[in-house]
């Protein structure tokens, strides 16, 4: 079965979703699928003209019956040719999480991607899915439960153990794209309150993608006067991201909304603590024995949370343990597109 991905823009951009797109991508082929990447131009998931022809023109070249993965963020650009493509195609939707729950949208906004995705979603003939919480919001939605197939990322495992020192400067981890949803500046303000502990922050995630994402979180250190004590390091490919999250103590993301969240998967790959929130999917994600969730937007109780671990060295040891123990359960990558192979084999069937 020929098989097509379709994304917004190229492939190898660093975020979530695109990593898992590529990983798949190179998992496929090492299963021996022919598996074609269609990269379009254009503005998305605020699909502009470029957008709309580049999607149209991606799925025209298609051959009948292939078997085509839209990814989630680019559905916009196909808003005028998706019901007709579906007739010949075997059109597949790769859904992150739902567009319409972006964080910083207004009313508008979240209700037009809402009714966008509920019209465009039941057009395929199936979706994959990272996470049960991501499948239960597309099958509320409208689309046949037994057209929903969960397949999870995988994490690259890296297959040592760490020993993290019980006491001294705690060296905290947040891996993220800046972008409003991951909830940088909330934890820059719950930070804020704890300086009188020894820590030390490193953000890895891109800082262009959303410059007004990227210039608040800036402000926000600035003005709590914590230069000194986070750092932005911009993005890291994943083969150097084993090592940030091996030379850390704590791994903590405040998100509003995760679809997943591979970064806490790896973390726990790496036998991170994590500190989050309830987020989305995040509770599935993150088992409780390896985490302290907090309620989303609660500044004082994700600083609360951080207190705890900061003071309590027993603690952390014992949610380090409890990830080590949850990485047993955590897919690797060959693992990862095994699973998604089978799931795109029933879902194109």
């Amino acid at each position: 079965m020929a098989l097509a991905f379709v994304v917004p823009g190229s492939i190898a951009q660093l975020t979530g979703g695109y990593l898992f797109a590529r990983r798949m991508v190179e998992g496929l082929r090492a299963l021996g699928r022919a598996v074609t990447v269609i990269e379009l131009a254009g503005r998305y998931p605020d699909a502009d003209d470029a957008a709309r022809a580049s999607a149209a023109g991606a799925l025209a070249s298609l051959p009948a019956g292939t078997a085509a993965v839209i990814d989630g963020l680019a559905l916009p650009g196909f808003v005028d040719c998706l019901a007709r493509e579906a007739q010949r195609l075997r059109l597949l939707g790769l859904i992150h999480h739902p567009l319409s729950l972006e964080t910083g949208l207004n009313p508008a906004e979240a209700r037009q991607y809402a009714a966008l995705e509920a019209r465009l979603w039941p057009l395929m003939r199936g979706i994959l899915c990272p996470s049960d919480h991501t499948a239960r919001t597309v099958i509320a939605s409208g689309v046949a439960a037994h057209r929903v197939v969960v397949a999870a990322p995988g994490t690259d495992k890296p297959g040592v153990t760490v020993e993290r020192k019980p006491q001294g400067q705690l060296r905290l981890l947040a891996v993220g794209t800046i972008t409003p949803r991951k909830g940088h500046v909330l934890l820059v303000e719950a930070l804020a309150g704890l300086t009188d502990h020894d820590w030390q922050l490193t953000c890895i995630g891109s800082l262009e993608r959303d410059p007004a994402a990227a210039a608040a979180l800036r402000r926000a250190v600035a003005e709590q006067k914590l230069g000194d004590r986070v750092a932005l390091a911009g993005e890291r490919p994943p083969e150097l991201l084993s090592a940030a999250y091996q030379d850390a103590d704590l791994f903590v993301l405040p998100s509003y909304h995760e679809g997943y969240g591979m970064a806490y998967a790896e973390a726990l790959a790496h036998g991170l603590p994590v500190i989050a929130t309830t987020a989305g999917a995040i509770p599935d994600t993150v088992p409780a024995t390896t985490s302290i969730l907090v309620p989303p937007g609660d500044v004082a109780a994700l600083r609360e949370a951080l207190r705890q671990v900061f003071v309590d060295g027993r603690l952390r040891s014992r949610l380090a343990a409890g990830a080590a123990l949850a990485a047993m359960a955590l897919p690797d990558w060959p693992t990862a597109a095994r699973r998604c192979a089978a799931a795109l084999d029933r879902l194109a069937a």
